[in-house]
Order: structure tokens, then C-alpha cells, then sequence
């Protein structure tokens, strides 16, 4: 019986659809569209009694009532035959498009390394070609995105829930940089960090903390991110002589305020205008800043916190580039100074959208090797100042300490009267606006199995040197395996080093130490002449307050060295390779 019903309706439907397709061959006749023939093919097959031709009448009054409504516009059919004009046809991507769901998401697979995006998975990254980078987000619809209150990401963000009582942006004008700045001092308008600690801090940022700025602290795991951070907390709420105390709100969502407590108690930090509070939610943080006015925010770090409107995990790249951009707008609007500890990645780089160093307004870098307590604060990015600074601390049980000599960090206990210790030459290089002295040593092995082995120096660098030594200087080391390296685990990376590995190559071969006391500054060419690098006056400045009586440098800026007047050194100038050698290493 199921079966001879099936191909009873196979039939019916057979012979309405032919019908259909006659009556579409004619072109008065307008073809019904395909939703109406569902429609009515459903009430057909469903009443028992219905025919074929009831199909065909209703086909025939629609077409009756499309003429009649032709009629009235003035469009008639002998006005289409006329023009030989084709009937309206129907266009499906009407009715794909208008079937779009409301608040359906979308997912995407995005590259955590570069940002490249994809709309399916794969094991690998097409742009930059690494594995396993590939993370799952979902995007939001459009209509959230449109929707009112929004911040054209997108995602339904509404800043009005997080920031609602921040001023109103009023209409601004342009305004005439002369009245900008008119009665406006660095000093009246930066905040102050007094002390030691403070002032080496200040001068990384630039001579002061900037109002309304938006910093970044990147560095690895157990650096010192948020031992650095408490001290400025303290320093920043306890206050100076042009400013009295102030509340200073430090935010974690890493940590309890137990274990915050713990750490400020350690760093005898009792400092009474600090206060701690631990969330991740960042509508919530803006709202305790907004209670308490502080002068300063501080959250450890941005991978934590989040937003409730915005898809994702805390820490994922929407996430992040989000409560990001919120936070610049909180710090503009209210003028409060905020920053934010960022981590990096095994690369070293700060994890997230690389657009996060380019929010921001200042990004700092804390580094510091695994075995040594020393750290250097660096400036990467400054818009309120010099990128050329550099902190230096070290590391104590009562927190982070300045180190008021660095150059003593790289130079070690020199006994003239030693002849083991030939083979020694001091450097002076530069990293940012500070100078400073590092050790190089060398080692000539003659009949060693190694031709040459080297650290902290580039290998080609090292490679012509020990060329011209043998070419233009006449040593003849072809048959010595040449060992250098830097004292303390120290980069050699500019050419101002060159003179310094050498005369210390030099002392080694012909087993003669260099006096004590003595630095050298200069970069050696092909054809064994000593040439000049920048800022000579500020390394042998250095030298000379360090206690160095002796500071070789090229020929040609010997005597506007000499002008310099300082009575404590003496300087050597050397035009190529053998004058230093007869100027050194005499008797």
C-alpha cells in the first residue's frame, strides 16, 4: 500500500511540475515563484480530493491579478511585447541573503605568532609557517555590531557599562600649540619619583611619569615585573616634595592580596595610600579606579583581565587588544598614568597582537640573565621621551637596588703585577646614552686542535680582526688556536670594541699584560687604520671618572680630546695597528 502511494504522488508531482514548466514558456504569463509552489504542492498532496488543475486555476488568478496590478502602474502586456522586454525573473540571492540568522557567530582561526587568519583549521600557520599557532575565536554578528553603543570592533563592547562616568567628550576645537604649552614645565607637569630607585626609573621614562600615559613592562618569567611595579606603587603613593600623598591602586589578577601583602612586607614596604585589589573583571577594576581616584593604576597583568562583552578567553587576542584599547581610553579621559605588565614569548617578545605595542605609549623590557642578579630596565618605545635610556639594578632580598657604578658590573679584579693575566683588554661601549667598560679576553694556544672559538664577539667580526693582526700588524698566529671572550656574559655587538680585542689578542701572543689602567676606544679597518665612532667626549668622560690614567683612541680625535681638559688621563692617539703595539706594549 506504501509503496503504489508513493508512486501515485511521483505522478501527481511529475505532471505539476510539467504543467509549470508550460505555463512558464509563455511570456505573458509570469511563472509562480518557487516559495508559493511549495506552498501550495504542500496542500495539494495533503488533501486527497485536490487535483492538478486546482494547481492551474490558482496559477491562472495570480496571473490575473499581477495584469490588473501592471494596469495601474501603466506597465501592460503589449507594452512588453512591444518592447520585447523578458518578464521578471526570480533572484535567489534575495532569499539566501535575507536568510541570514541574527547573532550567528562566525569562527575564525587565527595565528597567535603573526595574526594571520584563517576560516578553517590547519596544522600549521600559511603566513609565517609555524605549528600549532593556530587559535579558535568566534567573531560577532553583524547586527551586534551595528547595533548602538558600540565600539565599531564588532563584538558588542559597550563602553558605556565600564565607562560611564568618565567625562563626556565635549567638541573639540584645534588649538594653537603655543597655548598648549604656554606656562607648562616638564617638571610642574610630570610626576615626580623621588630617591634612587625613583630617579633611576624616571630617567627610562623620560625625566618623569607622564600624566595619562599607558605603560607596558614586558620581560620574562621571575624577572622582577611586579617587584618593580610595587616599588614604583610605593614610591608614586607616598609622594614628593611638589606633590602631597595620593592613593595608588595596584590591580592582580595573578595573585591574592595575601600574597601581594607577603611580598610588600618582605620589601619593607608599609606605605599607607596603597591599596591592592584582586580581579580579572575590567569593567569592575575601572569602576573601584573611579571610587577611589587614584593617582596611579597598576594591573598585573593585561592576560588576565577581560571583558564581559568581548568573545574569548582572558588572554586571547581579542581579549587583550580589547581591554587594551579600554584602558587607554580610561587613561586619556581621566588622566590617571596606567601600567600594565605584559608576558613574553619564548622569542621574547610581548605576547598578543604585535597592535599592543602600538597602543600603548611607552614600552619598557626588564631583562637579565638566568645566573646573574643584575637587571636593565630598556626603553623600547617612548612617546614622552629618549629611547636611548637604561636602568640599572640588582637584585636584593628588599627588592630591586640601583647600581650606582654599572661599568663594575663587567670588569673584574685586575693584578698588574701577574703575567697569567696577559690577554686582558678594557672596552668602552655604549647601550643608549650610558656608557660602559666591559673585559674582553683573549687566548692564544699555539698547536691547539681548535682554529678559533669565540663569545660575546660576532664571529666574522672576530675573524677580520685576526686577519689584519696577521696581514697589516706582521703577527704571525696562523699556527695558534684564538679563544676570545667577554667577561660576565656580555654582548660585544658595536665596533667601538674592535681596538680593545685587538690589543688583547696581541698581549696574549706575545705573553705581555697590559698595564693596569689602561681602556681603549676604537674601530680597526682593512688596512689596519684605527678609525673614529660616535660620541668619543661621553666614553672617555667615563674612563676618566672611573679611575683609568690611560685611554687609547684614533689619531684623529686626539687632540679635541685633550681639549677636554681632563688632567686625570692621559689619551694616546694611534693611527693603525703598529702604533698601538709600540705605544702598549713597549720594553
Amino acid at each position: 500500500m506504501l509503496i503504489a502511494d508513493m508512486r501515485c504522488f511521483r505522478c501527481f508531482y511529475t505532471r505539476a511540475h510539467s504543467l509549470l514548466l508550460l505555463r512558464s514558456s509563455n511570456p505573458v504569463t509570469v511563472p509562480i515563484s518557487p516559495v508559493r509552489f511549495r506552498l501550495r504542492l504542500r496542500r495539494l498532496s495533503s488533501s486527497p480530493v485536490a487535483s492538478v488543475f486546482d494547481l492551474h486555476s490558482s496559477n491562472q488568478d495570480a496571473n490575473s491579478n499581477r495584469e490588473d496590478k501592471d494596469t495601474k502602474i501603466g506597465f501592460s502586456d503589449d507594452k512588453s511585447r512591444k518592447s520585447g522586454s523578458n518578464p521578471p525573473r526570480w533572484n535567489p540571492g534575495e532569499v539566501v541573503m535575507n536568510k541570514s540568522k541574527k547573532g550567528k557567530s562566525k569562527t575564525v582561526w587565527v595565528c597567535e605568532s603573526c595574526g594571520h587568519s584563517e576560516g578553517q583549521w590547519w596544522g600549521s600557520c600559511r603566513a609565517c609557517h609555524k605549528v600549532g599557532t593556530m587559535k579558535r575565536f568566534s567573531e560577532g554578528s553583524e547586527s551586534s555590531a551595528s547595533g548602538g553603543g558600540g565600539n565599531g570592533t564588532g563584538l558588542g563592547f559597550t563602553e558605556g557599562k565600564g565607562l560611564s562616568w568618565l567625562p563626556e567628550q565635549a567638541t573639540v576645537q584645534p588649538h594653537r600649540l603655543t597655548d598648549v604649552i604656554h606656562g607648562i614645565t616638564q617638571q610642574q607637569w610630570r610626576i615626580s619619583l623621588p630617591g634612587l630607585f625613583g630617579n633611576e626609573v624616571a630617567r627610562v621614562l623620560g625625566g618623569g611619569l607622564a600624566p595619562g600615559s599607558l605603560i607596558l613592562i614586558g620581560g620574562d618569567p621571575g624577572i622582577g615585573k611586579s617587584t618593580l611595579l610595587l616599588q614604583i606603587a610605593s614610591i608614586i603613593a607616598e609622594g614628593s616634595e611638589l606633590a602631597e600623598p595620593a592613593p595608588v591602586l595596584y590591580i592582580s589578577g595573578e595573585e591574592s592580596v595575601e600574597q601581594i601583602g607577603s611580598r610588600a612586607d618582605r620589601m619593607r614596604i608599609q606605605t599607607e595610600e596603597l591599596y591592592l585589589f584582586s580581579s580579572s573583571d575590567l569593567q569592575d577594576i575601572l569602576n573601584k579606579a573611579h571610587r577611589l581616584s587614584p593617582r596611579a593604576l597598576i594591573i598585573d597583568s593585561i592576560q588576565t583581565v577581560y571583558l564581559k562583552d568581548v568573545t574569548g578567553s582572558a588572554g586571547g587576542l581579542t581579549q587583550v587588544k580589547e581591554c587594551t584599547s579600554t584602558l587607554l581610553r580610561f587613561a586619556k579621559k581621566s588622566n590617571i598614568p596606567v601600567f600594565l605588565v605584559g608576558h613574553v614569548t619564548k622569542a621574547g617578545d610581548i605576547a598578543g597582537p604585535r597592535v599592543l605595542e602600538h597602543i600603548v605609549d611607552v614600552v619598557l623590557y626588564l631583562e637579565g640573565e638566568e645566573s646573574s642578579t643584575y637587571r636593565l630596565l630598556r626603553s623600547v618605545k617612548n612617546r614622552f621621551g629618549s629611547t636611548d635610556e637604561l636602568g640599572v639594578f640588582e637584585m636584593a632580598n628588599s627588592g630591586l637596588e640601583v647600581v650606582s657604578n654599572p661599568s663594575g658590573i663587567y670588569l673584574s679584579q685586575q693584578n698588574p703585577d701577574s703575567d697569567v693575566l696577559a690577554g686582558l683588554a678594557v672596552a668602552v661601549v655604549m647601550d643608549g646614552s650610558r656608557s660602559f667598560l666591559i673585559e674582553v679576553q683573549a687566548l692564544c694556544s699555539p698547536g691547539s686542535t681548535v682554529s678559533r672559538h669565540v663569545n660575546g664577539v660576532q664571529a666574522s667580526r672576530a675573524d677580520m680582526i685576526i686577519a689584519v693582526l696577521m696581514k697589516q700588524a706582521g703577527l704571525r698566529i696562523q699556527e695558534n688556536g684564538i679563544f676570545l671572550n667577554v667577561a660576565n656574559g656580555m654582548a660585544l655587538s658595536e665596533t667601538a670594541g674592535d681596538l680593545a680585542i685587538a690589543a688583547a689578542i696581541c698581549s696574549s701572543f706575545l705573553e705581555f699584560p697590559i698595564p693596569h689602567g689602561v681602556a681603549f676606544i676604537g674601530e680597526i679597518g682593512l688596512g689596519g687604520e684605527v678609525r673614529t665612532v660616535p660620541r668619543m667626549e661621553k666614553r672617555v668622560s667615563t674612563v676618566a671618572k672611573l679611575g683609568f690614567n690611560k685611554c687609547v683612541v684614533p689619531k684623529s680625535v686626539e687632540e679635541s680630546l685633550k681639549a677636554l681638559s681632563l688632567k686625570e688621563i692621559e689619551i694616546i692617539g694611534c693611527k693603525n695597528l703598529k702604533e698601538l703595539i709600540n705605544a702598549v706594549f713597549k720594553g
